[in-house]
């Protein structure tokens, strides 16, 4: 493999997503002289655009698909291997393209992201939305679809849930409320009304500092309808493509082949048990019976909670795989127990000169005690960053202290044309019984959680245009004591950014 090697680069990070991207420019603007590689395997980058500063760890950004030359044309000594990668020698530090070319490197940054966990392999019916082309395969089949399947309860799944019309859709969760990652029961129930809404709901102040809401109880269903004239807010891949962003929907209509605009069914705390096609339904003799009750479809899903319904496919939106397989072999990197790459604190993996950065790495750095990894374009973006900045310095003999971003954990999203932020552990994470909550909500209009820990803030959901982000943000980062505060903290009758400015 050695004297095979084509060329040998100072640099070379694999995956054409955010992560990769953004660890490029990075090395390419550190050290403008460095021969630079990036190994992408279809003819588009993801470009981070129109980036903003909102606070100190708050950051915005749109993300868009440009042809790979645009890179190229901006650093000159950067080359563009337009190939999958076959496999990783990390001894001889050289690797190998699906096309068969070899090339060296001094340092190598995988960026190559994760997959949708598929609920079956190679089903027909069965469709993972993660990239660009899997968005479009999604928008075509739905266009003849009347009903549809969503499993999972993330990002996707909300969007999807959110964006889709003309098709009913039975939405299985496994939580006992909606968007379980990003939003506890409180801001499920404030987002809920906005599934069957016909029109914009007047804003209805309700202060309710001590908040606590009713579950469904396990297997209950709730149904939505909302006609197509409704100005409200609706809610609730391949290997080788770029993960999607929060604004993947936008260009791509989802409309069904029905007149209603929306019926969603949310089934609470079940998962799949089985999916069948129709003639596999009709030569089993138990379910020929359950068939006539759902009437005649291509595929059909059970379900733990006993229920099955027939659809015209299922879209499996339940969570991603860290994009591992191609490095692993003949190698010896240490795997976290979600599948992904350990990195430590300059984002070093365990094999020697060989970085990660993104959806593909697991962060097992001592974490501030307010942030977590999650796998979103935000911190894909501060890793890879990261990560340029790490491997630049090491040749420059720099020494890097662990970036900023990672002190506190913040996101900036939209979700049922809410804006949404999430700040510290914004659900309780890891943070036992002895936390508080207070809550403001406004229904129709905002929705403020903001969770005490010691009388310290150490997390907020803010949903809505609430302005108090940077304020949260700070208090966060200070840790002041606002025990004196008591429930004031969000009375709505007092400007919080004067007390705290």
């Amino acid at each position: 493999m050695e004297n095979k090697k084509e060329k040998t680069f100072e640099f070379v990070v694999v995956g054409g997503g955010i992560a990769g991207v953004t660890c490029v420019e990075q090395l390419s603007s550190q050290i403008p002289s460095a021969d630079v590689a990036l190994i992408t395997a279809g003819p588009h980058i993801k470009a981070v655009t129109n980036y903003r500063q909102v606070a100190r760890t708050l950051e915005e950004f749109d993300v868009e698909e440009r042809p790979s030359s645009v890179l190229e044309e901006k650093f000159p000594n950067l080359t563009i291997i337009r190939s999958a990668l076959k496999s990783l020698h990390t001894k001889s530090h050289c690797v190998e393209t699906a096309d068969g070319r070899v090339f060296g490197y001094k340092k190598l940054c995988i960026c190559s992201g994760a997959r949708p966990k598929l609920l079956t392999q190679d089903n027909p019916y069965v469709l993972g939305i993660r990239d660009t082309d899997s968005a479009q395969e999604f928008q075509k089949r739905l266009s003849k679809a009347k009903r549809i399947v969503i499993v999972g309860n993330g990002g996707i799944a909300l969007e999807l849930v959110n964006e889709v019309e003309g098709c009913e859709v039975i939405w299985a969760v496994k939580d006992k409320a909606i968007g379980n990652a990003f939003f506890d029961a409180g801001a499920a129930q404030f987002l809920i009304p906005s599934l069957e809404s016909d029109k914009p709901q007047v804003a209805a102040p309700c202060k309710r500092p001590r908040f606590t809401t009713e579950e469904p109880a396990p297997g209950a269903s709730q149904i939505f309808t909302a006609d197509r004239s409704s100005q409200g807010y609706g809610h609730g891949p391949t290997d080788s493509g770029s993960a999607l962003g929060p604004d993947w929907h936008e260009g791509i209509a989802l409309r069904g082949a029905e007149q209603v605009s929306r019926r969603v069914s949310v089934e609470y705390q079940c998962e799949v048990d089985k999916i069948f096609t129709s003639e596999e339904l009709h030569k089993s003799p138990q379910q020929t019976l359950r068939a006539e009750c759902v009437g005649e479809w291509p595929v059909y899903v059970q379900l733990t909670n006993g229920k099955t319904f027939g659809c015209d496919f299922v879209v499996s939106a339940t969570g991603v795989i860290p994009n591992t397989e191609p490095f692993l072999q003949g190698n010896t990197f240490s795997l976290a127990n979600d599948g992904g790459l350990q990195v430590d604190d300059h984002m070093m993996t365990s094999e020697p000169d060989v970085y990660a950065a993104g959806d593909v790495c697991t962060a097992c750095w001592e974490h501030s005690p307010l942030w977590q990894q999650m796998r979103l374009w935000t911190q894909a973006r501060q890793m890879g960053w990261y990560a340029g900045r790490c491997m630049a310095a090491q040749i420059l003999s720099e020494t890097v202290q662990l970036d900023f971003c990672f002190e506190l954990f913040s996101h900036i999203t939209r979700f049922f044309n809410y804006k949404v932020v999430l700040l510290g552990k914004f659900n309780g994470q890891g943070l036992g019984p002895d936390h508080e909550l207070l809550v403001r909500c406004t229904k129709g209009q905002e929705y403020v959680k903001v969770i005490l820990s010691g009388g310290r803030m150490v997390g907020a959901v803010l949903i809505g245009e609430t302005d108090l982000e940077e304020t949260f943000e700070n208090l966060m980062l200070n840790q002041m004591d606002l025990t004196p505060y008591g429930e004031e903290l969000l009375n709505p009758n007092i400007d919080i950014e004067d007390y705290f400015d």
